[in-house]
């Protein structure tokens, strides 16, 4: 071949692979204001360089014949269906003060999730974070601003919020309801309103920008414990790549209801009303239904056979939970001695002596444990602790430790302890109120206060919250600083970091270090100087409280 001519082969060659580059750059799908899914198109909006949607139907609405059923798909629509604006807010009472909305209401039609994404084309496979709510199963929703994904999704993580029924709509058991349902269960429909909404996220979230295979799950409080079950439940498991939790988890102490049980609750809750059958509840409207029944505190998990087969703990004792990574922890202030002294003077004798109707023989053995001793101890970290521990700081600390034991996946574990600043003056003469809302002061409220104010500050129950989504802004109650703003940045990275990598660990932050395989093993603590810490006496005291809670079930 003569050299002018091997010299215009190669320029053909070049010239064809520049064709079909440019053909596979023309055959990218760009993610645009209108998406298209399985049930049909939707339009979003765009603000602050992300696009939202907002409102997208992940279920039929559970009205009429489908109160108190599974989950149904989605009834595809022709055209455009606009999602710029949040659906309806589950029903529920108002229960919380730190809880508002942006839904167009509060109806049982409301399976709605929101989608953050900033995605530009279809192919860039972004991990997601799917956040589901607190509020003891009882209240909550998608659209609150505190767990807004904007923020997420400018560090490239697909925000997803997803509502679920509450209350009585979401967690009723009867044996009517077991009777006529295709796996003879009843009660969990809230949770199997999240299995959906997972379902409909593997099903749809390419098309938005998303890795369907990089699912992660997050909740604070009843959200937290939801997380938990789901990565235990069959009919979500293997959609998960990770999970995180906060405050919570459905495991030691708490317990699964059988069906059985909670069949007869249920009718029994009925007749105690004058429903005599369940065709009488479902005659009623939403709001005569939860204004006779109204919610009773967070339900336990029904053994229904389908979304739980065995309670989470025998789950994970088996290794049969989703062998993904965790990050899970909880706050320094869930609770106080207070509440179980119930207005007695505050001293050790007392507080011993409340825990006693608790803890039985064993009340010395987890006081000494906890190293409560003096009176002064009382008004220590260490009632904190105790006080935490009994709500949500054990079963999130023995969620870790069973999955560190059972599964081959790295467990990260976090103790969050910086309290809020105080309410912004702005807000008046307001105090702190219910899961962190406000409200006005009153004289009951000063007597209290100052009694809370011999113990040290710490992070409440649900206090992270705006921290770990960076939504501190959503929050006009609260006088944010600086370092309010720093901590949130190192929460939010270490969240992102997790979703993208399974690992919350990156370049300038405070080093993580899972506990597997760890005696003693070390735990993120986030602060405005956040560090690890490994704590002998504290892994101790849980072991003494866990030797307690195992000695009830013989």
């Amino acid at each position: 071949m003569s050299k002018k001519r091997f010299t215009t082969v190669r320029v053909l060659m070049a010239a064809m692979v520049a064709m079909m580059m440019t053909a596979c750059a023309q055959q990218k799908t760009e993610v645009t204001l209108q998406v298209k899914t399985q049930a049909g198109v939707v339009e979003g909006i765009a603000e602050d360089g992300i696009k939202k949607f907002l409102g997208v139907p992940f279920a039929a609405a559970p009205v009429g014949n489908l109160r108190w059923k599974a989950p149904q798909p989605v009834e595809a629509w022709e055209g455009v269906r606009e999602a710029k604006a949040f659906g309806n807010d589950p029903m529920q009472p108002n229960m919380f003060g730190d809880m508002n909305f942006r839904g167009a209401g509060r109806s049982e039609d409301c399976l709605y999730l929101n989608i953050w994404t900033p995605a530009n084309y279809t192919d860039e496979a972004l991990p997601i974070l799917i956040y589901f709510n607190g509020g003891g199963l009882m209240a909550g929703s998608g659209s609150e601003p505190r767990y807004d994904g904007t923020s997420i999704a400018q560090l490239g993580v697909i925000g997803v919020t997803a509502n679920y029924r509450e209350g009585v709509f979401g967690f009723f058991a009867h044996p009517e309801l077991t009777a006529e349902s295709s796996y003879k269960g009843s009660g969990n429909y809230g949770f199997l309103d999240q299995v959906a909404a997972i379902q409909w996220v593997k099903d749809n979230i390419a098309a938005f920008g998303g890795d369907p295979n990089r699912i992660n799950i997050v909740g604070e409080s009843a959200g937290s414990f939801s997380t938990s079950l789901l990565m235990c439940s069959p009919l979500s498991k293997g959609n998960l790549a990770g999970v995180m939790g906060s405050s919570g988890a459905e495991v030691l102490p708490y317990g699964a209801s059988t069906q059985a049980d909670a069949d007869a609750a249920g009718k029994a809750l009925l007749e105690s009303k004058g429903l005599m059958s369940l065709a009488d509840a479902r005659a009623l409207s939403a709001d005569s239904l939860q204004a006779l029944l109204p919610p009773r505190g967070m339900a336990n998990v029904v053994l229904d056979g389908y979304f739980m087969k065995e309670s989470a703990d025998d789950v994970f004792k088996k290794g049969e939970q989703a062998q993904v990574p965790i990050l899970v922890g909880w706050n320094s202030q869930e609770g106080t001695p207070l509440s179980a002294l119930r207005g007695q003077e505050p001293n050790l004798a007392n507080y011993k002596k409340a825990m006693t109707a608790t803890f039985g023989d064993m009340t010395d053995e987890i006081f000494e444990a906890y190293g409560l001793l003096t009176d002064d101890d009382l008004f220590s970290i260490k009632s904190l602790n105790l006080a935490g521990d009994l709500f949500t700081g054990f079963p999130t600390w023995k969620w870790a430790d069973y999955h560190a034991k059972t599964s081959q996946q790295p467990v990260y574990r976090y103790k969050y302890m910086h309290a809020r600043p105080k309410v912004s003056a702005k807000m008046g003469n307001r105090v702190g109120a219910l899961a962190g809302g406000v409200r006005e002061m009153t004289d009951e409220d000063r007597r209290q206060q100052a009694i809370r104010d011999k113990f040290p500050t710490g992070a409440v129950h649900s206090a992270d919250i705006e921290y770990a989504m960076g939504t501190l802004a959503t929050n006009e109650f609260y006088d944010w600083q600086p370092e309010d703003y720093a901590i949130s940045k190192l929460f939010l990275t270490y969240y992102a970091n997790f979703c993208k990598y399974g690992n919350p660990n990156g370049e300038g932050l405070p080093q993580w270090t899972p506990i597997n395989g760890q005696e003693v093993a070390p735990v993120m603590y986030i602060d405005v100087e956040s560090g690890e810490k490994a704590d002998a006496a504290m892994e101790n005291a849980y072991r003494t409280l866990e030797k307690f809670y195992l000695s009830q079930q013989k």
